[in-house]
């Protein structure tokens, strides 16, 4: 029943990417130019997905287990430190070049889109080389 409904949960999540446009390079980078022809309805799918997550990340956080059982595994710092804010830049600076992040490249892949793959198997190997270096610390 776990992997049917994270299959499920994945499936409505790759269709919503679609629906909002997230998952088209040309909308996001439309989206990230605030100085020249600004698309602003990206603004809005995000609006509406925090609106959508708030109550049951706010019951997430009051139960020790999620419907189906399993524990929660929810973030417990709530510190800002170099490691999130340098990881956070990174990330937005990957997003600015490619108009795509991972949840989009994913669903991009079987589209045949080239640069999805490069972008996934870049993002797979900056998680290879995070883990080692998180080995050596």
């Amino acid at each position: 029943m776990k992997k049917l409904t994270a299959f499920v949960a994945g499936l409505l999540f790759g269709i919503g990417l679609l629906l909002a446009g997230m998952a088209n390079p040309a909308k996001v980078l439309g989206f990230l130019d605030i100085a020249g022809a600004w698309d602003p309805s990206l603004a809005l799918v995000m609006v509406a997905a925090i609106a959508v997550a708030w109550v049951p990340f706010h019951w997430a956080m009051k139960h020790p287990t999620s419907l189906l059982g399993a524990p929660m595994q929810l973030p417990v710092s709530r510190e800002l430190d170099r490691r999130l804010i340098g990881g956070s830049l990174l990330f937005g600076v990957g997003w600015g070049i490619a108009g795509i992040c991972p949840g989009p490249a994913l669903v991009l892949l079987p589209t045949g889109h080239w640069q999805a793959w490069v972008f996934v198997i870049a993002m797979l190997a900056g998680m290879l080389i995070f883990k080692a270096l998180q080995a050596r610390r």
